[in-house]
């Protein structure tokens, strides 16, 4: 259970911040990029749809999905430990085979793509692409978090490496995510990119 009785509390002001198991580290620790920008993606989830016009189908999706990405932000916040004195929150392979079910469920009644889709489209639509983007963009730092703390578990707090579940988490929430952008513009609304619009086309070959 979660009580907040004040929000600011001043321990970060010298640039260092805890991590889930409460070991310290600095604010600029690829870490707290990875969760911080996990938020970010919940936070553009949550305009698209205070925009409204998203199908009712979708609006349930991501009333789950943008519960379990604090789930995904606790599990990149908690390094891998052995045997930890509590059991921390972590992605588990459910998830992300609902994802998977999600993006057919979705995907099945759209046609084909024969061209890259530029976002835009509806305004929930159009949101729905910012929060692909900075989706693809936690994955990213998730990637990076890999890199650097490896996917191992350590002994000591604040050392230990990644949840790869919760990188794989965010790779198909992307998708998912791309997904629903056509869903809720519909067929119709697909903005197809052009390529080379205004260039002179290539003289034919005589």
């Amino acid at each position: 259970m979660v009580n907040l009785t004040r929000i600011y509390t001043r321990t970060g002001d010298a640039g260092r911040t805890r991590l889930a198991d409460n070991s310290e580290t600095d604010k600029t620790d690829l870490r707290v990029e990875a969760y911080g920008t996990v938020d970010e993606t919940n936070s553009t989830i949550a305009v698209a749809v205070a925009l409204g016009g998203l199908p009712e189908r979708v609006t349930e999706m991501l009333s789950l999905i943008r519960n379990e990405l604090f789930d995904v932000g606790a599990d990149l916040a908690t390094p891998l430990q052995e045997n930890p004195e509590w059991p921390p929150l972590r992605i588990e392979q459910s998830s992300i085979d609902r994802l998977e079910k999600w993006c057919d469920e979705l995907s099945d009644p759209l046609p084909n793509l024969r061209s890259f889709i530029l976002p835009g489209g509806s305004p929930s639509g159009a949101q729905l692409h910012v929060a692909r983007t900075v989706c693809r963009r936690a994955e990213r730092v998730a990637w990076r978090v890999v890199e650097v703390h490896g996917t191992e578990t350590s002994q000591d707090r604040g050392t230990g490496g990644v949840n790869m579940l919760a990188v794989t988490y965010l790779n198909r929430l992307s998708d998912l995510l791309f997904i629903m952008s056509r869903t809720t513009n519909g067929t119709e609304g697909d903005v197809l990119w052009v390529p080379g619009t205004d260039r002179e086309k290539p003289a034919k070959n005589s």
